[in-house]
């Protein structure tokens, strides 16, 4: 489903403030599979992200999807195959249109004409049935202007908008770290549904380490632009967060410190 081969970026490149934010990095997920990516803050989590998703294009390696090579494909080409949540739920939506006019626009992204604001009266139907899985009661509201949800109802119209039109990947960049923990949490169970209802090949940034180990199937661990760690089966099933901990110690000849890593364990 989605390989990367020795995926290489270096910001500032040739200057005394040279950055190199992914080293070699080579990862293969199979259709279907959600992996959790915890690492330090500057571990390279966010630059991988932002190489998949056509943010800007590698130094060097490649990135295939459904085995079509994307290294090189323009951002928004890209964004008709990739679903994408950031961590600020105002980034998912635009705050001046309505509900049903901005899942109109998601809807539609996959369309050959290109993306449309007007909401086709045949689509309202499909519309309504979606969002009222969210449980929120933003069925009944269809006609609101999204600058007025909450930041939890905004992040859930967000999820939904991603997934709508079935992504060949979806990307969660910390998508519930803004949100009050009893937003977090519906917003994670929805993600959950959602991801394995589709069958959604998803890969999620969090520094929740309880959570990394307990969502999807995978985890893997970033330190200075590589992965150091991949776990997943019967090794994930008995990791605890100690071990966890150790075992970032002696793959990075380093300290495990709480001002380096800022990982949240509750």
């Amino acid at each position: 489903m989605l390989k990367i081969i020795n995926a290489s970026k270096a910001f500032l490149a040739g200057t005394p403030n040279e950055h190199v934010a992914l080293k070699n990095v080579s990862l293969s997920l199979t259709k279907g599979e959600f992996v959790t990516i915890i690492g330090s803050n500057g571990a390279g989590k966010s630059t991988l992200f932002n190489a998949i998703g056509g943010t800007f294009w590698l130094d060097r390696g490649k990135i295939l999807l459904q085995g079509d090579n994307i290294t090189y494909m323009a951002e928004h080409r890209r964004a008709s195959m990739i679903g994408r949540l950031f961590q600020d739920p105002v980034k998912g939506t635009a705050p001046d249109m309505t509900i049903e006019e901005n899942l109109a626009l998601a809807y539609n992204r996959k369309s050959k004409n290109g993306l449309r604001i007007g909401v086709h009266r045949k689509d309202v139907q499909i519309f309504r049935e979606k969002i009222a899985q969210l449980n929120m009661g933003l069925e009944n509201r269809m006609k609101t202007k999204v600058g007025l949800l909450s930041g939890g109802q905004r992040q859930a119209l967000s999820l939904l908008m991603a997934t709508i039109s079935t992504p060949r990947l979806l990307l969660l960049d910390e998508h519930t770290a803004a949100l009050d923990p009893a937003s977090a949490e519906k917003i994670m169970l929805i993600t959950k549904n959602i991801v394995s209802q589709e069958s959604i090949t998803t890969m999620m940034i969090t520094h929740n380490i309880q959570s990394a180990l307990k969502t999807g199937s995978r985890t893997i661990m970033l330190d200075r632009g590589k992965i150091i760690l991949d776990i997943s089966g019967q090794e994930r099933a008995d990791m605890t967060v100690p071990r966890l901990m150790e075992l970032f110690s002696q793959q990075s000849k380093n300290t495990l410190d709480n001002d380096r890593m800022l990982f949240v364990n509750n």
